[in-house]
């Protein structure tokens, strides 16, 4: 019976070993959990028969430290949860490693070359789109047409007074200031208003507008109206423009807004003019956002969410079955997986251009290897003394 008993203990040994080896062979492996082998006592009724391994505790709940990469597509989840991919079978995986690219058809993958799920861009009436494999567009982001223009500053009330009936475009002398603003037509062709500025009045100034080369009417197109502090009275404070269709392009009409300019004594300065429309850009990479979000970027400064992961949660996170590539299965113990974006619910926040190392503790390893070592030489000892016991009795008899 102690020779069983001895027998088991080594037996249970060698299984812990092979946990506390696997461990220690992962500890730089991205998004490893280590495990810990749990002992239990056999009994045969009411007698002891041994020892066994009676189960494997994955330390899933532990993160890993994070690894500063700096790659775009790099990702880590501080907090709870698993990224998920789907295998060409159909399957869904739950991985901690966040090591993200495209294919060559454009779908965004893992460090295993499955395809990683995901939320469609917004569509209309909801916040999120299907969940499903993401997809990269990598062709070219349309042109806006530019529809209004935010121009904020400073008009002077130094300038000195002209009269509107003056006013020429090619004469400096008859106008106080211009300025010019970018805009774009429906094909993305960029164009120029000009705004002439001209103080008809100790807290009035008319604008007028030029389309690239043209002239500006006779009438103006906007009046601003200052109080005795400076700022802009009513609501008359934006003008409009109505462009002609040129080069195949429709033709537009873009509003100016003067919201929060002055008429202050000292220099006339800008601090806004910007437009709303953008010539097309080309693709040129992709990258992740805190949010999970996955931001295409384009050749005219432009980007565009194309694309949020999803993160899953388990009720029992412990309990899911672990499969190569660094990667898990659910299963009936573990629950079904929540779905949501980064952040939410119990999802963890996402830590971009990182990665999350093993959480292996490798000083704690070793120590249990060196226990390990300790009881499988006690349990020789059991062996080598019943023996020496047996041989004993035999030579007795």
């Amino acid at each position: 019976m102690s020779f069983d008993i001895a027998l088991s203990g080594i037996q249970a040994i060698n299984e812990q070993l092979t946990t506390v080896s696997n461990n220690i062979a992962n500890a730089a492996t991205y998004g490893f959990k280590s495990s810990r082998a749990n002992f239990s006592s056999v009994y045969a009724g009411t007698k002891a028969n041994g020892v066994e391994i009676g189960s494997i505790t994955q330390s899933i709940a532990q993160n890993g430290s994070a690894v500063t990469t700096g790659r775009a597509l790099d990702a880590a989840i501080d907090g709870r949860g698993f990224f998920v991919s789907r295998d060409l079978q159909g399957g869904l995986t739950y991985s901690r490693v966040g090591i993200f690219s495209a294919d060559v058809q454009g779908y965004l993958i893992d460090s295993n070359g499955k395809r990683v799920q995901g939320y469609g861009p917004t569509t209309a009436g909801s916040a999120l789109g299907a969940m499903g494999d993401v997809k990269i567009p990598t062709g070219q982001i349309e042109a806006k047409e530019t529809t209004s223009i935010d121009y904020v500053g400073n008009m002077s009330a130094d300038w000195a007074t002209k009269t509107v009936a003056g006013f020429k475009a090619n004469d400096p002398s008859t106008y106080n200031q211009v300025k010019q603003s970018l805009v774009y037509d429906s094909l993305g062709a960029q164009h120029t208003l000009s705004q002439y500025f001209v103080k008809t009045g100790d807290n009035t100034v008319s604008v007028f507008y030029a389309f690239d080369k043209g002239t500006p009417g006779t009438a103006a197109n906007a009046t601003l109206t200052f109080d005795s502090k400076g700022k802009l009275t009513g609501t008359a404070n934006t003008g409009t423009l109505t462009f002609p269709a040129a080069a195949g392009a429709a033709s537009g009409s873009v509003t100016i807004s003067y919201a929060g300019s002055t008429l202050y004594a000292g220099d006339a300065t800008t601090t806004t003019n910007r437009s709303d429309g953008y010539a097309s850009g080309a693709f040129i990479g992709v990258e992740l956002a805190s949010d999970g979000s996955l931001v295409a970027k384009y050749s005219n400064d432009q980007s565009q969410v194309v694309g949020t992961l999803a993160i899953a949660t388990f009720p029992n996170e412990g309990a899911l079955t672990a499969t190569s590539d660094t990667s898990w299965t659910a299963n009936a113990n573990s629950g079904d997986p929540l779905y949501n974006t980064p952040g939410v619910g119990l999802s963890g926040k996402l830590t971009t251009g990182t990665l999350e190392g093993s959480n292996v503790d490798i000083t704690s390893e070793l120590v249990g290897l060196m226990t390990s070592q300790r009881n499988y030489q006690a349990n020789s000892k059991v062996l080598t003394t019943e023996n020496q016991m047996m041989q004993a009795l035999m030579q007795a008899l």
